[in-house]
């Protein structure tokens, strides 16, 4: 799938190309090339082929944003006609009655929903794998793509679609964005429909993009938000940016090459004349509690939801457990957020946006984390993916930008963050460093 999901409308819209001729495309593509990615839970042949039709005998194609092109759907919102499983064997397998907001948004657009794309059981870890198969990713195959939206992040990054709908709650757009090279964004609190899972992790979660260029980010985006102003990138002008390689969790280490990552980024930041220095974050001890409790309590809330919970694997349901105890505390509080909000808003005082790794490390081994201890899993995604969580609990816009290659040949990217309602000024300096480090937009073992 070479083309972008811009170049893809366009062509649908002007006649050259039919959503039909682009649909099959896309399913020959995943036909061809899932097998030993495993990024698809279910690949949706014949109702995306009716979608397509009706498409193409659409009176107003030639107006719609999306016309034809592809998108897979996070199995964790309702798909009419689908099941939702959540990544869990303990869920209804029975199809979903109505489609959820953002899958409204999406194919009244003109977009063709070509399948669901797998998660970790519940979306709680940043790996993807569960009882139905481990998700690898297209640059490794021996590695994660991330999570919680790993099966969206590989199936774009294999080139099986141009882009994908995913959400993040604690990185899992911004994650599995930066282990496939890929741009992901999670929007500011309420600029897009959330209602995931029972109460979006106290507000905590976001739906948003995964694509392989700016332009693409910024169209799905303005779709899921029904704001086609957010599609216009503009010049980002000039702006005061903060750099910090300092991971939120003491006693982190940030791989050397993850660090210089976010280096190069600001001397290049320095010579396009944006005002660059450095300077950490005040993440302290207590939004990370704030953090954990939300994700533990969230966990739980999700959890009673399903048709059957004692399928559950024994980490989900650990984590559940701490959540239900944390409920039964009443917890959680608001306190630790809105402390967290008003450090990050003295922080940004003098600021625009701030740059950070995405990852503190290489994406970790794909296999069947399900199968390990709690705490084995804990203690992986915390120490591979600390930077993402503290921007959920302020409920603050942040985007995953590839900057380049590790030696041992997996993307490389850095995080941009800024103050609520800075989504444009985020495009627009993420647009600004597409033409500045131009990026391969799929992986090299795809081509």
């Amino acid at each position: 799938m070479t083309q972008t999901v811009a170049e893809i409308a366009a062509a649908v819209r002007s006649g050259k190309l039919t959503a039909r001729d682009v649909t099959e495309r896309a399913l020959e593509r995943i036909e061809k090339l899932d097998d030993p990615i495993g990024a698809f839970q279910e690949v949706r042949v014949f109702k995306s082929l009716r979608e397509a039709d009706a498409v193409d005998a659409r009176a107003d194609r030639d107006s719609l944003p999306l016309a034809g092109v592809p998108i897979p759907i996070k199995d964790n919102i309702p798909v009419e006609g689908e099941p939702m499983r959540m990544g869990s064997t303990g869920s209804d397998p029975a199809p979903q009655h109505t489609d959820h907001e953002i899958v409204r948004r999406l194919r009244a657009a003109g977009a063709i929903v070509v399948g669901l794309t797998r998660v970790p059981e519940l979306c709680v870890f940043g790996a993807t794998d569960s009882g139905f198969g481990i998700t690898r990713n297209p640059w490794d195959l021996g590695r994660s793509p991330g999570g919680s939206s790993g099966g969206a992040a590989a199936a774009v990054a294999a080139g099986m679609v141009p882009a994908a709908h995913g959400n993040d709650g604690m990185g899992s757009i911004r994650i599995p964005s930066a282990c496939c090279g890929l741009v992901g964004i999670k929007p500011g609190l309420g600029v897009v429909p959330a209602d995931l899972g029972n109460g979006s992790w106290f507000d905590m979660a976001e739906n948003g993009p995964l694509a392989t260029t700016v332009d693409d980010a910024a169209l799905l985006l303005s779709v899921m938000a029904g704001r086609p102003d957010l599609a216009t990138i503009p010049h980002p002008g000039t702006l005061r940016i903060a750099v910090s390689t300092k991971a939120p969790l003491p006693g982190t280490p940030v791989d050397e090459h993850w660090a210089a990552g976010v280096r190069e980024t600001a001397d290049l930041l320095r010579g396009a004349g944006h005002t660059v220095h450095e300077k950490n974050p005040p993440y302290g001890q207590v939004s990370g509690g704030s953090e954990l409790v939300r994700w533990f309590a969230g966990t739980e809330l999700d959890a009673r939801l399903l048709a059957d919970r004692d399928q559950l694997a024994v980490r989900t349901r650990r984590h559940a457990a701490a959540g239900r105890l944390a409920l039964r505390f009443g917890l959680p509080r608001d306190n630790g957020r809105e402390r967290w909000r008003r450090r990050a808003e003295g922080f940004f005082a003098d600021l625009d946006l701030l740059v950070t790794p995405t990852l503190a490390r290489p994406p970790i081994v794909a296999k069947a984390w399900a199968r390990k201890g709690w705490l084995a899993n804990i203690w992986a995604n915390t120490h591979f993916a600390p930077f993402a969580a503290h921007w959920n609990l302020a409920g603050w816009p942040a985007m995953a930008v590839p900057a380049g290659l590790h030696p041992n040949g997996t993307p490389l990217s850095v995080q941009l963050v800024a103050k609520p309602g800075g989504e444009t000024m985020l495009l627009a300096l993420a647009a600004q460093l597409e033409q500045l480090r131009p990026w391969p937009r799929t992986a090299l073992t795809a081509d």
